[in-house]
């Protein structure tokens, strides 16, 4: 199992469900970030905007608690906008296998990416409460950016 499954499995980042319901999360931070975003790279800049201000607007925000559950909204944001545009990629797709084919072998091996890049971002901090924000960090922006990449290919 991955390093991340488990400590999400496992339960690692301890009290951040409890803490969760006092998170000020919202996502339009985000989203108020892409739609103003000029090109790529303002784009890829928008990866965190909503996660910061979670941090910053929540109390104790900036525990290791805190950032864990802003860092955790954010990322299954990103990752719903993921599996959107995956989607939409498929359905554009249509009959054409060889495309279909490569789509799914691109997104298996961008999987084995990412999970390696956030194991060996979490392992950095040698077991450290840091780790747990550190890999969601690492999760939610590799998929952010995996998110950018797919969207191109819409039509």
């Amino acid at each position: 199992m991955k390093i991340w499954m488990a400590i999400l499995t496992c339960g690692a980042l301890g009290a951040v469900p409890a803490q969760a319901q006092d998170l000020v999360f919202s996502d339009i931070h985000t989203e108020a970030c892409l739609q103003e975003a000029l090109g790529a790279g303002e784009r890829h800049a928008c990866i965190g905007a909503s996660a910061n201000q979670c941090m910053t607007n929540t109390p104790g925000g900036e525990s290791t608690v805190g950032m864990g559950g802003c860092l955790e909204r954010e990322r299954s944001y990103w990752d719903g906008r993921l599996n959107d545009v995956y989607q939409q990629l498929l359905a554009q797709q249509g009959d054409d296998a060889a495309v279909t084919n490569n789509l799914r072998a691109m997104q298996r091996a961008w999987i084995t990416y990412r999970d390696a890049r956030c194991d060996y971002e979490y392992v950095q901090w040698e077991g450290g409460t840091g780790g747990g924000p550190a890999l969601l960090a690492c999760l939610m922006q590799t998929t952010g950016e995996q998110v950018l990449v797919l969207e191109q290919y819409l039509r």
